[in-house]
């Protein structure tokens, strides 16, 4: 399916100009058209107080659109005010066609029929979204199994003590404690910088009763076992002093059922925690709710103003106390931040999600705050809060059904993400369509803030899904050049294996068995990483895609000064032929991968998979 000849428009600076960004201001919306396609006539059709409105868009010419875009004859430039008449305006774009035929142009495309709203483009112009985040490559660390100092701190009796060499092996999983700790995090950061990423995550780091420690027992020290406070402060000093920033992983929607407040909770009804939880009847009695029925993760009650202003609102709240940018946190990710704020018919997230994120700017005013959302999070993200989501619906499971292998290895989930039929094997068509579905109606900005992820300490690893390096470095490359922010998950550059959801995934880093390292998948990833940190258009610049078929597709990323073409093939196909006039550019350099052949002013690129490719046009 070739799309060079497709009318296109996305929230980037290049297709929306800024003209006066606040309720009651106007953004300048920007259609870029092919004139092989035949427009006659164009207007955007936009939302206003509830109501639709239509603008008819105007010609521009090279000289009179304002705008250092590149530009020739192959293409015409559309444009029209928009009224910001609310926080949140969606729109879209009607074209008149010389065929006769009338289409719609939303997020997910190009169409013949009327489409909704919830498809639609929105700009929202009331929040203050980081810069940083755009330009970054963040690093997960799970601070037990990457890098040990070889602190001296007792065995709590929750925990069996395994050495770092070996595997988790189980049944008890969340009871086997490697030894790592904060201190030997801070020495391994060199690591952490050779890759390039700039951004550390940690998992949680507050005391638990558990390896993995989302159910804390306390947010207001670090555990001991990682170095305490002391240690934490080593590792945010060192990592700052690499130039890094830091991020914490916040459990808003529950606590461990060891922790002080439900101790308080369930010894006396007329505490002042008694608040911070639902206590239903069942016939069995009055129990506590809990995370999807885990019974060591009790949920956190947002009905409660005592709550809030103990998580995030006081001025000594636990959300700002961690916030510093010398000795602390740069930003939060919050655990399941889908489900923080909502049980049953009590449905208070949108509230603690816009005002978690301004407590934290009150601190700090470039915070940054990711929410893992495993579902569909459109309906969220515009309606404001975390500033970008952990993109497993957006990017995970489409780029895991495109690049999947034939056989999945022995042990290997049977569901996927929830789904009980496994993973299923897509094609490219179906990998792209989920994509533009599950950003259609998001925020550019936000969209550009959310993370894009191969795996996680949640998932199996990438490379044992792929089962070849070669289609792990593809998904690597998209990782890299699709609009987002990448997030490696820690041993991924090493090849470091991993089945099973979970444990397995989180094997400790093998820093004394270089031998094991997979250096050529190590050193496609710097590659990949010193090229998104290094180009303007993957930080925050347009994207269109060009082409798409089964084995290959191929995309745009361009600011008004860097345009660079992707190309990702998962097996060997028939070549992509682009007009160069479409491309209007007069050279291409290879960047990644092998360069494309000039014929007949069409070019031709690699047929071979598979291969990913980056060229820049100039």
């Amino acid at each position: 399916m070739n799309l060079v000849a497709a009318p296109h428009h996305d929230g980037s600076a290049l297709f929306v100009d800024r003209v006066d960004w606040r309720v009651g201001g106007v953004a300048r919306v920007r259609l870029r058209v092919p004139n092989s396609a035949g427009l006659q006539h164009a207007a955007v059709r936009y939302t206003h107080d509830g109501e639709q409105g239509y603008q008819s868009l105007a010609r521009d010419d090279e000289q009179s659109s304002g705008t250092a875009t590149p530009g020739n004859s192959a293409m015409s430039w559309w444009s029209a005010t928009l009224p910001l008449t609310n926080p949140v305006v969606s729109y879209r774009f009607v074209l008149a066609m010389a065929s006769g035929e009338t289409r719609w142009l939303n997020a997910t495309g190009v169409h013949t029929y009327d489409t909704p709203d919830a498809d639609d483009f929105v700009v929202r112009c009331d929040i203050t979204y980081p810069e940083w985040p755009t330009s970054s490559v963040v690093y997960q660390i799970f601070p037990d199994r990457f890098a040990t100092s070889g602190l001296e701190v007792s065995t709590p009796s929750w925990a069996r003590r395994r050495e770092w060499g070996t595997l988790p092996q189980g049944p008890d999983w969340s009871s086997e404690l490697f030894g790592g700790d904060l201190y030997g995090a801070a020495e391994h950061l060199d690591h952490v910088a050779q890759l390039g990423a700039n951004v550390v995550y940690f998992t949680p780091m507050f005391t638990a009763r558990s390896a993995h420690r989302y159910d804390a027992e306390t947010f207001d020290e670090i555990d001991p076992l990682l170095g305490g406070d002391a240690g934490f402060a080593a590792m945010s000093k060192q990592a700052h002093a690499w130039n890094m920033r830091v991020l914490g992983d916040l459990t808003l929607n529950h606590c461990g059922a060891s922790h002080a407040w439900y101790e308080h909770a369930v010894g006396d009804k007329a505490a002042p925690e008694r608040e911070y939880f639902y206590f239903e009847q069942t016939p069995e009695g009055e129990k506590p709710a809990t995370w999807l029925g885990v019974s060591s993760l009790i949920k956190l009650n947002f009905a409660s103003q005592k709550l809030r202003q103990r998580m995030y609102a006081a001025a000594d709240s636990i959300a700002k106390r961690w916030l510093d940018s010398e000795i602390g946190l740069d930003g939060w990710r919050i655990d399941v931040a889908n489900m923080a704020g909502r049980r049953g018919a009590h449905d208070v997230s949108h509230d603690v999600s816009n005002e978690f994120v301004a407590a934290c700017q009150q601190k700090q005013p470039d915070t940054y705050v990711v929410g893992e959302h495993f579902p569909d999070p459109r309906a969220d993200m515009v309606r404001g809060g975390w500033h970008g989501i952990m993109a497993y619906s957006a990017f995970t499971r489409p780029v895991w059904g495109w690049l999947r292998g034939e056989t999945l290895p022995a042990g290997f989930p049977d569901n996927f993400f929830g789904t009980p039929f496994g993973v299923p094997q897509r094609d490219g068509m179906a990998m792209v369509a989920a994509m533009r579905a599950f950003t259609a109606g998001v925020p550019y900005d936000a969209v550009l803030r959310s993370w894009l992820i191969l795996d996680s300490h949640d998932t199996p690893r990438f490379n044992a899904l792929t089962g070849d390096r070669e289609r792990t470095k593809v998904g690597v490359g998209l990782q890299m050049t699709l609009p987002g922010v990448p997030m490696v998950w820690m041993g991924d550059e090493l090849g470091i294996g991993g089945v099973t959801c979970g444990e397995d995934s989180r094997r400790p880093m093998p820093w004394d068995r270089e031998a094991e390292w997979d250096t050529t998948l190590l050193g496609w990833y710097r590659e990949c990483i010193r090229l998104r940190r290094g180009s303007d258009a993957l930080a925050h610049g347009s994207m269109q895609w060009l082409h798409v078929g089964p084995d290959v597709v191929v995309y745009l990323r361009e600011t008004a000064t860097d345009r660079l073409l992707c190309c990702a093939a998962r097996a060997t196909h028939a070549a992509v032929q682009l007009p160069v006039e479409s491309l209007q550019c007069s050279r291409v350099d290879t960047l990644l991968g092998v360069a494309p052949q000039l014929v007949e002013n069409r070019l031709v690129l690699p047929a071979s998979g598979p291969a990913f490719h980056v060229w820049k046009l100039v």
